[in-house]
């Protein structure tokens, strides 16, 4: 265990907090470590759309060439921002316990969301989902790490802002039972309704394939509850997205000895809404995301995703 661990990480307050929380797990294990802050093309571009980028891995690709050129031996992401296909040469080696995988409105008072409302957010599945149930609201492009995206809540006349709430209290912002906090500056209302994001609100931890040290470490602190669901929330989302950015969501969960899982796949404004929802065994879980992402694409999910590409490359 003489070796230090070097863990990379963005260098923004959500990341920092996840990357702290593995080092404090290694070091407890008894291994070194230390954090290698980076900051990646998403945090530093604000101004444009995550789509209008080319979203896959724009705040993983940093790290992603540090630990190929062994700047850093591992990194430490939300694994909702991880690509469904790693880079050559690097593997998954944890997932970490999960916590809420709820998105939530984030307010800075009472509003009839029944009244037209102007949302900010700059996810197109929390988008979608949002216009789908409320389709007289007007939802606009939001930025930035959370407590950037708080601030702009703030400043500006929008009626609410949507936010994961495993974020939210990460950072502290929701340490009391109703939701709310002076040092929030707003309330919040969890979205039940909404699915989330494959794999909100879990952690993962990454490493290169050939480095045994690192892997035999940090798989010590995988959550094997945690690794099937969001393998199923992913392998959904991969065999659904064709390397194209769209309004997926989609959450497993365990209940005994199956797997509940529930997909869904929208359009860009929330007008056509796909949906599946089924049961398999836990012992049968590997191919399951594929077989319900096959079962959407058949049933209109392929024609839907034709336009929805169409639509963000024009």
């Amino acid at each position: 265990m003489k070796k230090t661990i070097r863990i990379g990480t963005r260098d923004s307050e959500l990341a920092l907090w996840q990357a702290n929380t593995v080092k404090s797990k290694l070091e407890a294990l008894g291994y070194t470590t230390q954090l290698v802050p980076v900051k990646s093309e998403g945090d530093l571009v604000l101004d444009k759309p995550l789509y209008e980028m080319g979203i896959t891995g724009i705040f993983t690709k940093t790290l992603d060439v540090a630990m190929i050129k062994g700047t850093v031996d591992i990194a430490v992401h939300s694994m909702k921002d991880v690509p469904t296909q790693l880079p050559n040469g690097i593997v998954q080696t944890a997932v970490l316990e999960r916590a809420s995988s709820d998105d939530i409105i984030v307010t800075t008072t009472n509003v009839d969301f029944e009244q037209p409302c102007t949302i900010a957010t700059g996810s197109l599945r929390r988008q979608a989902q949002w216009l789908h149930r409320y389709p007289n609201h007007k939802v606009v492009d939001l930025r930035g790490n959370v407590n950037t995206r708080l601030q702009k809540l703030k400043e500006n006349d929008w009626d609410g802002a949507i936010f994961a709430k495993a974020g939210l209290e990460r950072l502290g912002y929701m340490s009391e039972a109703n939701i709310k906090s002076p040092s929030f500056g707003g309330v919040g209302e969890a979205l039940g309704w909404m699915l989330p994001a494959p794999a909100q609100g879990a952690m993962v931890v990454v490493a290169l394939e050939n480095d045994e040290f690192c892997i035999e470490a940090t798989s010590k602190l995988n959550n094997s509850a945690a690794e099937i669901c969001t393998h199923i929330e992913r392998e959904f989302l991969r065999t659904l997205e064709g390397g194209c950015t769209a309004p997926i969501g989609a959450f497993a969960e365990i209940f005994g000895e199956e797997v509940l899982f529930k997909g869904c796949l929208f359009s860009l404004y929330g007008k056509e809404k796909l949906e599946i929802e089924k049961t398999v065994s836990k012992t049968d879980y590997l191919h399951f995301g594929k077989e319900c992402a096959l079962q959407i694409l058949k049933n209109g999910g392929k024609e839907l995703m034709a336009q929805i590409k169409k639509q963000i490359n024009k």
